[in-house]
């Protein structure tokens, strides 16, 4: 428990207090839930039981389920459980790792994302290289730095909770304990460390914005030189990328940008890309992609 903190647990608010919308968020996000970690599963599994899905390209995709399959993990489940139950507290420890975990998964999959950029980008800028520069030790490297900042962002985040102290009331208005809503209950000046927040969180997702959008800037130019059907197979998969992109930093962006401001819509904000984004990277990356639909087709009927 932090210093000076009279509070031992917290009530999570929820995304609405009104019974009936409470069942349907329970129906709803238990089917999101469940689809998220069969999609995620199943690219998991394909690709690492598939032997035509072996580049760099697939190799990150693997991490990014994985990442999506935890991070949906962190807050999904309690949204589900809180929606049906009658206790809907969390212990200040279970709330502090929720804390760290969620930004854990959160950091890592704006690594992988930039890391499957970076792919796209040698891929189609330096066709003749590609092989030398994104070999299977370079890419595990890369994945382990991922996991390592992933580490030390989630880790500042948790020291800068811990520093609050809670003095009551002590009912978050959300759905699961983020630092944004745990500051309007901390009984101290947290200018300073909302400063802090932004300076971490909103820094990470700006700077990785930035750079992903000059990255497909970059990409798209190079395009020009390439034939009509190599622009329209590059077009597709950097396509795919690049709405997971918008639909993952949007509202990160919304969020953790800011002042020590909250509103109503910022829970809504916070369920596309807690849940929304995980439940909908497989469905953009199988859609699109053939080689995936083609090597879960082989697998898995072969299974069956």
């Amino acid at each position: 428990m932090a210093m000076n903190s009279s509070v031992n647990e917290f009530i999570l608010f929820g995304l609405t207090q009104d019974p009936r919308k409470q069942k349907a968020i329970f129906g709803v996000f238990l089917m999101f839930y469940l689809a998220t970690l069969l999609g995620n599963f199943l690219i998991v599994v394909t690709i690492k039981r598939s032997r035509t899905l072996g580049s760099p390209m697939y190799f990150f995709l693997f991490y990014l389920s994985f990442a999506d399959a935890c991070f949906s993990t962190t807050t999904a489940p309690r949204l589900i459980v809180d929606a049906i139950s009658q206790q809907k507290t969390i212990s200040y420890n279970e709330c502090m790792t929720q804390v760290f975990s969620a930004h854990f998964f959160g950091c890592m999959e704006i690594f992988v994302l930039i890391l499957m950029a970076l792919d796209r980008y040698v891929a189609i800028c330096k066709p003749l290289r590609y092989t030398t520069i994104m070999n299977r030790h370079v890419c595990s490297v890369l994945v382990i730095l991922g996991w390592v900042g992933s580490c030390i962002h989630s880790s500042a985040q948790i020291v800068l909770a811990l520093r609050l102290p809670f003095c009551g009331p002590n009912v978050i208005d959300h759905y699961f304990c983020d630092l944004q809503p745990l500051l309007k209950l901390a009984c101290m000046d947290t200018y300073v460390i909302n400063l802090l927040v932004v300076t971490n969180s909103g820094a990470i997702c700006m700077v990785s914005f930035i750079i992903l959008l000059i990255s497909y800037v970059i990409i798209l130019y190079s395009l020009r030189n390439y034939s009509a059907e190599g622009r329209r197979k590059a077009l597709s998969t950097c396509t795919s990328h690049f709405i997971v992109v918008v639909l993952f930093f949007g509202p990160c962006i919304f969020i953790y940008t800011r002042p020590a401001t909250t509103f109503p819509v910022d829970k809504v904000v916070a369920v596309f890309y807690t849940i929304g984004t995980p439940l909908l990277n497989p469905l953009i990356y199988t859609l699109r992609n053939a080689e995936v639909k083609i090597a879960m087709k082989m697998l898995w009927c072969s299974k069956v």
